[in-house]
C-alpha cells in the first residue's frame, strides 16, 4: 500500500497494485479473498483517534478469519463475538475473558452450555442478553456473571432493510421494559454491568440524525438505570458506521459522528462502547476472480467468471453495490468499454456482481477484482450448488499468507461420508443426533 493511500479515510480499488493481484491469483487460484492487514491497522487507528474516550470493541461477524482477530486485538480492540464458535475463535485468537463480549440472538441451548462452561475459565467474559427467556436459561444454567442487556430502542437505521436492527422485534428487550428487568436480574444474583443496543449496519451520512436519535435514547436509558440498578460499566452502543462503496461516495466524517455521540448521549456516570466491524475491514479486502465466458446475449453482454453467490452473497442479497476492475486491462488502454453483466456460476438468476456496468471489453482468461469484500464477504460464503468455498490469503509488512486453504469438492462432502461410515451406536452419530455442543434442547433437564 503506498503512503497515499494509507492516509485516506477509505482505500478506492483503483488502488490497489493491478500486477500486484494478478500475480497472487496466479500462484494461489481463483476465486480468491485478499486482505491487507495493515489496512485493518489503519482503520482502527483513525476510529481510535475520534472515539479517543470509548471502549472499542470488533464486531467479528464482519470477518472472523483469526489473522484479523490478533490483528485487532493487539491493536487495543475488545472482540464482540455473536455466537459460541465466534467466541472460539476470540480464544484462540489470544482474547482473555475481559476482552470478549457474548452478544447472541436467540442463542441455541448447545451456545449456552459452551458459553457457561468457557465462563467457568473465563469469569471476566460479557454476556449479553436480548430477552427474559435468555436470562432464565441463564440461570437454569447456573451463570451469575457480568450481565449486560440488550434493549431495542425502537430506531431503525442502515444501508438495507434486512439490517436495521434497532427497531426489529427480534432484537432485544423494548427499552421502556429494561429498567425493570434489569432490577429483577440484579435480585437475582447477576452482575449487571451494561447496557446494549445497534441501531443497524452500514448507517451513512445522511442518516445520522436516526443514530443520533438512537444515541439519545441510550443515554436517557443509562440514566434511568443508574437511578433504579445502581452504576453501569458501560454502554454499548453498538456500530454500524458506513463506508463507501461506490465511487463517488464520500467516507463517515469519523470525528463529527464521535462529536455527535457524545452530546446525544450526555452526561452518563459509565463508559461508552462502540462495537465495529464493517468499517474495520470492508476496504481491507479484495475478491478476485476469472473470468471463464464471454457471450453476446439478447440485451447484454455477460461476462461469466469463477466467483459467484457463493462466495460473495451480498450482491444477490442486499442489492449490493460493489466496485469491480478488469486488472488484466489496467495496462491495455486500447480496450473499448462497454455495459456488461458480471455473472457467476450458480443455477440462478440472481447470481450476478452487477448488471450493465462501463468496463473494459472482458476476455476469457481476464482477473477481476470486486471491492470491498473484506466485509461480509467469506463469512456469508456457502457451499450451495456443492461449491467448495474460496481460499484466503493475508498481506504483512510485504509479505503474503495463506490464511485459509480453499475448499475442496472432497471437503463438501465429507461430513455425509463420515456419517454414512459411522453406525448409528457410536459416539459420533450420537453426538450428531443432537446440536453442536452435544445438548439437545433446553428442555431435557425439565
Amino acid at each position: 500500500m503506498t503512503d497515499a493511500a494509507a492516509s485516506l479515510s477509505v482505500r478506492r480499488l483503483t488502488e490497489w497494485d493491478a500486477a500486484e493481484l494478478q500475480a497472487l491469483t496466479a500462484e494461489y487460484g481463483s476465486p480468491l479473498y485478499v486482505l491487507d492487514l495493515e489496512r485493518v491497522r489503519q482503520n482502527y487507528r483513525r476510529l481510535e483517534a475520534a472515539f479517543s474516550d470509548a471502549d472499542i470493541l470488533y464486531a467479528v461477524k464482519a470477518n472472523a478469519l483469526g489473522d484479523v482477530l490478533s490483528t485487532l486485538r493487539e491493536a487495543g480492540a475488545g472482540l464482540e463475538c455473536a455466537s459460541a464458535g465466534e467466541v472460539q475463535r476470540a480464544l484462540e485468537a489470544g482474547a482473555s475473558g475481559s476482552e470478549i463480549h457474548y452478544t447472541a440472538v436467540n442463542p441455541p441451548a448447545g451456545d449456552l452450555d459452551w458459553i457457561v462452561d468457557a465462563w467457568a475459565d473465563h469469569p471476566e467474559l460479557t454476556v449479553t442478553a436480548g430477552s427474559e427467556d435468555t436470562i432464565d436459561r441463564l440461570a437454569d444454567r447456573g451463570y451469575t456473571g457480568r450481565l449486560c442487556l440488550r434493549v431495542n430502542p425502537g430506531i431503525g437505521a442502515g444501508h438495507h432493510e434486512k439490517v436495521r436492527t434497532g427497531a426489529a422485534a427480534k432484537f432485544g428487550v423494548p427499552a421502556e421494559r429494561a429498567v425493570d428487568v434489569l432490577a429483577d436480574a440484579a435480585d437475582r444474583g447477576f452482575d449487571v454491568v451494561g447496557i446494549h443496543a445497534h441501531v443497524g449496519s452500514g448507517v451513512s451520512s445522511d442518516q445520522l440524525e436516526a443514530h443520533r436519535e438512537f444515541v439519545a435514547r441510550m443515554g436517557d436509558l443509562a440514566r434511568a438505570v443508574a437511578d433504579a440498578v445502581g452504576t453501569l460499566e458501560f454502554v454499548d452502543v453498538g456500530g454500524g458506521f458506513g463506508v463507501p462503496y461506490r465511487e463517488d461516495e464520500d467516507p463517515l466524517d469519523l470525528e463529527s459522528v464521535a462529536d455527535a455521540t457524545r452530546d446525544a448521549i450526555g452526561e452518563i456516570d459509565a463508559e461508552l462502547a462502540i462495537e465495529p466491524g464493517r468499517y474495520f475491514v470492508a476496504d481491507a479486502g479484495v475478491l478476485l476472480t476469472e473470468v471463464n465466458t464471454v457471450k453476446d446475449a439478447r440485451e447484454t453482454t455477460v461476462a461469466g467468471v469463477d466467483a459467484g453467490m457463493t462466495t460473495l452473497i451480498r450482491p444477490a442479497m442486499y442489492d449490493a453495490y460493489h466496485p469491480i476492475r478488469n486488472l488484466t486491462a489496467a495496462g491495455d488502454d486500447g480496450r473499448e468499454r462497454l455495459p456488461q453483466t458480471v455473472a457467476g456460476p450458480i443455477c440462478e438468476s440472481g447470481d450476478v456482481f452487477c448488471t450493465e456496468r462501463e468496463l473494459p471489453v472482458s476476455k476469457r482468461g481476464d482477473i477481476l477484482a470486486i471491492g470491498n469484500a473484506g466485509a461480509y464477504g467469506y463469512e456469508m460464503a456457502n457451499q450451495y450448488n456443492s461449491r467448495p468455498r474460496p481460499a484466503s490469503i493475508v498481506l504483512e509488512d510485504g509479505d503474503v499468507r495463506l490464511a485459509r486453504r480453499r475448499e475442496t469438492v472432497d471437503d463438501v462432502t465429507r461430513a455425509e461420508r463420515e456419517a454414512r461410515n459411522a453406525s448409528d451406536s457410536s459416539p459420533l452419530a450420537s453426538a450428531n443426533r443432537k446440536n453442536d455442543h452435544g445438548r439437545a434442547s433446553d428442555t431435557d433437564n425439565d
